[in-house]
């Protein structure tokens, strides 16, 4: 039996999602159908809004509204002369999370993956080095997945900074090797800052 056209067009959007294979698109498409014209709403404005609203910092790339400049970018408080550089934004909220971490961040949106086509010029390097000289960075911490894509990573930015005065440290205490940084727990993070090894 086929699903009506609009069924069949939801099902496939679910799809798009990563992890959501036919099963579980036709599931959500069905809990969507049982949603109050309310919840309906509310639901299809909240992608709308997401959509619409949401930005990358013009500093670290982190995600903000309303504003250019993330909260944490423009939070005076915090220290100016120590960024954590992070793949995507997702590590960066499990680190704020973590409440252990009070300086600033750099989102690089990727790894350096040749086999993927993926190479320095393609995520966020440049501009972590542009803003480690503009902003008189001391401390640089290598947040990246213990990947062979994360050691590469951290290998080409720790070459670039070579010759400099910026300490380059790398977390270690606690993280497996090869662990994805979204499935880690907010202690374990501390203790990787905490362990953090210096690499320069």
């Amino acid at each position: 039996m086929k699903f009506p056209k609009s069924l069949e067009e939801l099902i496939e959007s679910f799809k798009l999602l990563p992890g959501i294979g036919e099963k579980n698109a036709e599931r959500l498409s069905f809990a969507v159908l049982k949603f109050s014209d309310e919840n309906a709403n509310k639901f299809s404005n909240a992608i709308t809004k997401v959509k619409n609203n949401i930005k990358k910092c013009k500093i670290c790339n982190n995600l903000c509204e309303d504003s250019d400049i993330c909260t944490i970018c423009s939070d005076e408080s915090r220290d100016n002369e120590t960024i954590c550089v992070v793949e995507n934004t997702k590590d960066l909220i499990l680190f704020e999370k973590s409440n252990a971490f009070k300086g600033k961040y750099h989102v690089l949106e990727g790894l350096i993956s040749p086999l993927e086509g993926i190479n320095p010029e393609n995520i966020r390097i440049n501009e972590l080095i542009n803003r480690i000289e503009k902003e008189k960075i001391k401390e640089v911490i290598l947040a990246l997945n213990l990947s062979m894509e994360g050691e590469t990573t951290s290998l080409y930015i720790l070459k670039l900074l070579e010759g400099t005065d910026v300490s380059v440290t790398k977390i270690a205490a606690g993280i497996p090797v090869g662990a994805d940084m979204e499935y880690l727990d907010t202690l374990t993070i501390q203790r990787a800052l905490e362990g953090r090894n210096k690499l320069s």
